[in-house]
């Protein structure tokens, strides 16, 4: 049997593991499991295990108000490093791009413990965008021995970097088996403003915003984009979960407070926030997550960004970059949402980032790395 540490501290990177945990725990013959949460952030990563109903064994809990970088990666770091002596895992597994993920593939290689990192591969080749999170990715390849790219453009970065062939298996994306399980058609929101608004008979654009390269002037332009469309459409409803970082708030409520077809409220849940996707005809956002989920929903994606590491979504037509201008934005908004023929071409386009069964591509390929199964790995391709 071998003991498989898994590590995670944010929302994303939980809801992208959960899958993978939860599919290791069902081979109890080669598997014992450790989760380790450092609760990067501490409430919304505390909703995502709800959810999934896992209980970290290792809460690290270093999440203080306005920490820096710096001060995150030292303390992780630390604290990692203790759990991992302790427990002395036959491998870690991390998830993406957050700072979690870079320190905990760092201190397993002190350590000489193989890592596994899901999600590998993304790249913009642009240090700073997105911020810090292109630089955790690359350093993370530097030190993983067995990649978990969700597609072949992604497994082709990782080759371009000199990373073995044989380490890498292009598993989907592990946020597909997520939604699988969290998507439910009768979905009761625990907001009640949500449940009056989506069983009005109207259209739904919902959007997000708080990438800190976004910050200032890029997003005051997006936010008057938004303001000109809820005008331009006053019979449809504008939902907008506003993140809690008060640069963000500082810029939102101005501009966009007072529109009466527009509803800011308070960062929604997994659930209710997957669930809000599922209802909504058309998705405004600076998340890579949300480039990923929305396809496998049929819903078009705008992105309010110039470049993106998911290019694959781009290629397939369920997403379009638009950037930070507010003529763009608004112009590209507005044409889906009165050209019908555009609109059915984007929602019904291919979706590149997993058919469900990530957890179990993944979970196998790690059972061939430690020579416990013979059976042949098929890579994830889109269908």
């Amino acid at each position: 049997m071998k003991k498989i540490a898994v590590i995670f501290g944010t929302r994303p990177d939980t809801i992208k593991l959960a899958p993978i945990i939860l599919e290791l725990k069902k081979h109890q013959k080669d598997f014992s499991v450790v989760t380790i949460a450092t609760a990067q952030h501490r409430q919304m990563l505390d909703q995502v295990l709800d959810v999934f109903k896992i209980v970290p064994d290792y809460d690290l809990n270093i999440m203080q108000a306005k920490q820096t970088l710096a001060s995150l990666t030292q303390k992780i770091i630390t604290a990692l490093d203790e759990v991992l002596e302790k427990e002395k895992p036959d491998m870690v597994l991390v998830q993406g791009d957050t700072t979690t993920t870079f320190v905990g593939g760092l201190a397993a290689f002190y350590r000489n413990i193989p890592v596994g990192h899901v999600e590998a591969g993304l790249r913009t080749h642009d240090k700073s965008n997105p911020f810090p999170e292109e630089i955790n990715r690359r350093l993370t390849s530097c030190v993983a021995d067995i990649h978990f790219p969700p597609t072949a453009t992604a497994a082709k970065a990782l080759q371009k970097e000199n990373i073995a062939k044989g380490s890498i298996f292009v598993t989907g994306n592990s946020v597909i088996d997520a939604l699988q399980i969290a998507v439910n058609q009768n979905h009761l929101f625990s907001l009640p403003i949500l449940n009056v608004l989506t069983a009005q008979k109207r259209k739904i654009v919902l959007l997000t915003m708080h990438r800190r390269e976004n910050w200032g002037a890029p997003m005051k332009g997006a936010c008057e984009a938004v303001k000109d469309l809820a005008k331009k459409f006053p019979d449809m409803n504008f939902i907008f979960p506003v993140h809690l970082n008060p640069v963000v708030r500082e810029i939102v409520y101005p501009i966009l407070g007072k529109s009466a077809n527009i509803s800011l409220i308070e960062p929604l849940d997994y659930l209710d926030f997957v669930n809000l996707m599922a209802k909504s005809d058309l998705i405004i956002t600076d998340s890579g997550g949300v480039q990923e989920e929305g396809p496998s929903l049929g819903r078009p994606i705008l992105v309010l960004r110039n470049v993106t590491e998911r290019p694959e979504a781009v290629q397939y037509g369920t997403v379009k970059l638009v950037g930070l201008e507010k003529k763009n934005i608004f112009s590209a908004a507005a044409k889906l949402l009165t050209d019908k023929k555009a609109y059915r071409t984007m929602a019904a386009a291919t979706n590149p980032y997993g058919d469900g069964t990530t957890a179990k591509r993944t979970v196998l390929a790690i059972q061939r790395y430690f020579g416990l199964t013979k059976k042949k790995f098929i890579p994830f391709t889109p269908r």
